[in-house]
């Protein structure tokens, strides 16, 4: 039986990007939205600990309007935030027990795993925890979701058969991108036979609004659909996948997201062969040709966050956020305890080791008046 037995349609609502009256989310207006979500028959609702708000917002607009029985709710565990005992951890789980007031969490996800923040869960014993509010009712399902190397996905799957689904990032602009490698780690989640929830579909509203290359390729080949449409169904369509998430912040991006996924269809051979012109054309854009091997990384004597600082470019480059370019070297280099290329010595050490042949000095300070 699919885990995700719960979920009527392919569609989630992410309540990471909720509208916003001031500093206040706006419960009306989320409201509103909720009602027409299950009115069209879907049930999944993706919130978490770590999105302000959002759980209290859920409880309000739904959990205290509708039966129990007729959504699912999934939250999530960032223990790598702020806690320092197991105590600390299991507290996330008991404030989204109150705050979502859902008596039950339907899918709880240990949140962002990869790189330095697995360990956070195992120090903390809460890949027993989730088994422990399995048996006590608490939770229906236990899964992950995760940010990193698909090697490092196969040895956690490995290490976790009792995982029963995996949440991953997926579309179509990051498929073949070396810095998300989302074709490789949605295959490993396919040979460990794991369900997949698909989060970031749209790329955090980015390919709702693709470089005109691609833009040009959608609307010549269907100029009634949304650019959104496109990657939603994308990653639906793709074997294994059971659950799309769309952060949804408006009620015309529902209507959108409605207008496609009420009545799903698998894109068809022809719409195949439009997505994958639509990547070639993206793939064509001239980008760093960083694959994040961090080679470079080992020989700085500056620790400057150089394959972080490639992203957040190649990002400004194909998308002209500058916004969304800003977060990602405030996530990849900052978070990462690195040093901004502005900081670069230019002593040419990283030069030597790159399997690329990236003039990384030259683009260091290209990213660096770029990003500054």
């Amino acid at each position: 039986m699919n885990v995700l037995e719960g979920t009527a349609k392919k569609l989630g609502f992410g309540l990471m990007r909720l509208p916003r009256d001031g500093e206040r989310i706006d419960l009306v207006q989320v409201g509103r939205m909720v009602d027409r979500f299950m009115a069209a028959g879907f049930t999944y609702f993706d919130t978490a600990w770590a999105y302000p708000g959002s759980e209290d917002a859920i409880r309000q607009t739904l959990v205290e309007r509708y039966p129990r029985d007729r959504f699912t709710i999934a939250t999530k565990n960032a223990a790598w935030i702020g806690c320092k005992t197991r105590e600390d951890a299991i507290g996330q789980f008991r404030t989204s027990l109150r705050q979502t007031g859902a008596g039950y969490i339907d899918y709880y996800l240990l949140h962002n795993l990869g790189e330095g923040r697995t360990k956070f869960f195992d120090e903390f014993g809460l890949w027993d925890f989730a088994q422990e509010q399995k048996a006590a009712g608490l939770i229906r399902h236990a899964g992950f979701s995760f940010h990193s190397t698909p090697e490092e996905l196969d040895a956690i799957l490995t290490a976790h058969p009792e995982m029963e689904f995996v949440q991953l990032q997926i579309n179509y602009a990051d498929w073949e991108n070396p810095a998300i490698q989302s074709r490789a780690c949605y295959e490993v989640a396919r040979r460990h036979g794991k369900p997949i929830i698909v989060m970031e579909p749209v790329k955090g509203g980015m390919l709702a609004n693709p470089p005109k290359p691609a833009a040009d390729i959608f609307r010549d080949a269907a100029s009634d659909r949304s650019p959104a449409s496109w990657a939603v169904r994308f990653a639906a369509s793709l074997d294994g996948v059971v659950t799309v998430l769309s952060g949804i912040s408006t009620p015309e991006q529902m209507e959108d997201n409605l207008s496609y996924m009420e009545d799903f269809r698998p894109l068809s051979p022809a719409e195949r062969e439009t997505v994958r012109r639509a990547q070639e054309a993206l793939a064509a854009v001239p980008l760093i040709p960083c694959t994040s091997c961090n080679y470079c990384a080992k020989v700085c004597p500056a620790d400057i966050g150089i394959s972080g600082s490639f992203t957040a470019m190649n990002l400004l480059t194909l998308y002209g956020s500058r916004e969304t370019a800003a977060g990602q070297l405030k996530w990849l280099v900052d978070g990462h305890g690195k040093k901004r290329a502005s900081e670069c010595l230019r002593c040419g050490a990283c030069e030597k080791v790159c399997p690329q042949h990236i003039a990384i000095r030259e683009e260091l300070q290209r990213t660096a008046e770029a990003l500054k």
